[in-house]
C-alpha cells in the first residue's frame, strides 16, 4: 500500500498512516487503503487485535483540505456526487464493523476527522505530547466522520457540545479525565506500552472477543431486552467452544490459559 504501512506481529496488526509530511491528513487514496486493511484484518484469523497509529509527529490532522480543494475544482462522477456516506462514513463503519478490537495509538495531533477516526476505535491511548481537537468549527465546517455520534456517547451531550462548538484543544490530562482516552503514556515508551496492551488483548479468547465487541456496538442503539437476548444467545455459543474448556481447565490448573479461537 502506498499511504499505509501494514505490519503483523504476535497477532497484532498495526496500521500506520504514512503521510508524515501532511501530518497524516486523510485523502481518498489513504482512506480506501485503510478501509481495505480493516476489512482484511477482520477476516484474517491470524489477526486478533488492530492498532491504528500515525507516522512522524502526528496521528491524523483530519481531512487533507488542500487535496480536497483540488478535487472539488475538478469534475466528479455522478456516483461521487450522489454518495451519501463518503469515505469518512465508510471509514467509521469499517472500524465499528471490524470483528477485532481496534486500538487508536494517538501519537500526536488528532484533529477533525482524525479525532473522529480515533473515537470510532474501541480503545484510545494518547502520548503525553499529543493533543486533540474537533477542529471543524475553526474552518467553518460542521462535523463529519461520526464525530456527533461517538463524542456524546463518550463524554456526554453537554461536553460534546462544548468541544465541537469551540474547537478548542484538548490535552492528555483532560482527555483522560473526561473519558476520551483510556490512558496516557510518555513519548519515549508510547508505542512500546500500546504494543503491550495490544498483545495482552491478543492473548484473549478470539471468539469471545468478537462477540463482546459486537454486543458493545449493538448496545449503543438497542433496548435492554434486545441486548439481553443477544447476550444470552452468544454466551451459549461460547460455552460450546474449546476456548471455554481451556479457560476452565487453566483456572483449575492455576495457569494462564492458551486460547486458540476454537
Amino acid at each position: 500500500m502506498e499511504h499505509l504501512v501494514v505490519e503483523t506481529k504476535e497477532g497484532v496488526r498495526t496500521l500506520t498512516l504514512n503521510r508524515p509530511e501532511r501530518l497524516n491528513a486523510i485523502h481518498d487514496p489513504l482512506s480506501c487503503e485503510l478501509i481495505q486493511a480493516l476489512e482484511e484484518a477482520s477476516a484474517d484469523d491470524e489477526v486478533r487485535v488492530v492498532v491504528i497509529t500515525g507516522s512522524g509527529r502526528g496521528f491524523c490532522a483530519g481531512l487533507d483540505l488542500i487535496d480536497f480543494s483540488q478535487r472539488q475544482s475538478s469534475a466528479t462522477s455522478r456516483h461521487h456526487q450522489l454518495d451519501e456516506l463518503g469515505w469518512v462514513g465508510r471509514q467509521a463503519l469499517a472500524i465499528v464493523h471490524c470483528d477485532k478490537p481496534v486500538i487508536a495509538a494517538v501519537n500526536g495531533i488528532a484533529a477533525g476527522a482524525g479525532l473522529a477516526l480515533a473515537l470510532a476505535c474501541d480503545m484510545r491511548f494518547m502520548s503525553a505530547s499529543a493533543r486533540l481537537t474537533t477542529g471543524y468549527i475553526r474552518r467553518g465546517l460542521s462535523p463529519d466522520a461520526g464525530m456527533t455520534y461517538f463524542l456524546p456517547r463518550l463524554v456526554g451531550q453537554a461536553k460534546a457540545c462544548e468541544l465541537i462548538l469551540t474547537g478548542r484543544d484538548i490535552y492528555p490530562e483532560e482527555a483522560e479525565r473526561i473519558g476520551l482516552v483510556n490512558g496516557i503514556f510518555s513519548d519515549d515508551v508510547f508505542h512500546e506500552q500500546v504494543s503491550h496492551v495490544a498483545r495482552e488483548l491478543a492473548s484473549g479468547p478470539p471468539i469471545a472477543m468478537t462477540f463482546s465487541k459486537r454486543l458493545l456496538v449493538a448496545s449503543l442503539d438497542a433496548d435492554l431486552t434486545t441486548i439481553l437476548k443477544e447476550e444470552f444467545s452468544l454466551i451459549k455459543q461460547c460455552f460450546g467452544t474449546k476456548d471455554v474448556q481451556e479457560g476452565i481447565q487453566a483456572f483449575v490448573d492455576k495457569r494462564k490459559p492458551v486460547f486458540r479461537g476454537e
